[in-house]
């Protein structure tokens, strides 16, 4: 304890050498104000911080914006999602050609390639949108009118769900249009249409219900 009256001086810092002397220096100066200075012989564990080297500055910069390697395959999904356009089109005039009488088209199966090739459509773009801003960068459109409602909403988790319900909706689509041509198809092959839906709802079931168990363990 200092004597009243007397002049505190603070401990040199020139002739430090170790963290051992700085922690020497932090008790003589927590030692004047509080008995038990060695609860505080820590706090200079927690002030020296470490300093990154350059090597390894740069390899996490590199790390980092490797994320833009995903970007080809983002626009690849974007072209396909053209080609599914084109498709799209021909089925239409398909379809109204049959309607008019021109040729012979099922309506009813041209119809469901109709939606079976939108909902593709849409997986696709819930791919590229969610995908792009969960792994390499937010879009930048600020507030525009037009932004989807699940825009930036959609975490990993989230896409998972959206994607296996798109598949699920796509394949029942396509075992509809299987038992409209049953007559076309083998006994064995509805089995194989009927297994593989059954599967895609299936696995729905599972990841729904591991993502009702994840949250409710937090």
């Amino acid at each position: 304890m200092e004597r009243p009256g007397a002049v505190f001086r603070y401990p040199s810092t020139k002739n430090l050498k170790s963290l051992r002397d700085l922690q020497s220096m932090t008790d003589s100066l927590l030692g004047t104000f509080h008995p038990r200075s060695t609860l505080f012989a820590f706090l200079p564990l927690f002030t020296m911080t470490k300093t990154p080297n350059k090597i390894e500055l740069t390899l996490e910069k590199f790390i980092f914006s490797s994320r833009w390697l995903l970007v080809p395959f983002f626009l690849g999904l974007i072209v396909g999602m053209a080609v599914l356009l084109i498709k799209f089109v021909k089925e239409m005039v398909l379809l109204i050609q049959g309607v008019l009488g021109f040729i012979e088209h099922d309506t009813v199966i041209s119809i469901l390639t109709l939606v079976d090739t939108a909902l593709i459509a849409v997986l696709l773009l819930i791919i590229v949108f969610s995908a792009y801003e969960n792994f390499v960068s937010k879009l930048s459109i600020g507030d525009h009118e037009d932004q989807p409602a699940w825009m930036g909403k959609v975490g990993f988790s989230d896409l998972k769900m959206k994607l296996i319900g798109a598949i699920v909706a796509i394949s029942a689509v396509e075992l509809l249009k299987a038992f409209l041509v049953s007559t076309t198809l083998t006994s064995e092959q509805l089995k194989w249409k009927i297994t593989i839906h059954l599967t895609f709802v299936v696995s729905g079931l599972l990841f729904a219900l591991a993502d009702w168990i994840s949250e409710q363990r937090k």
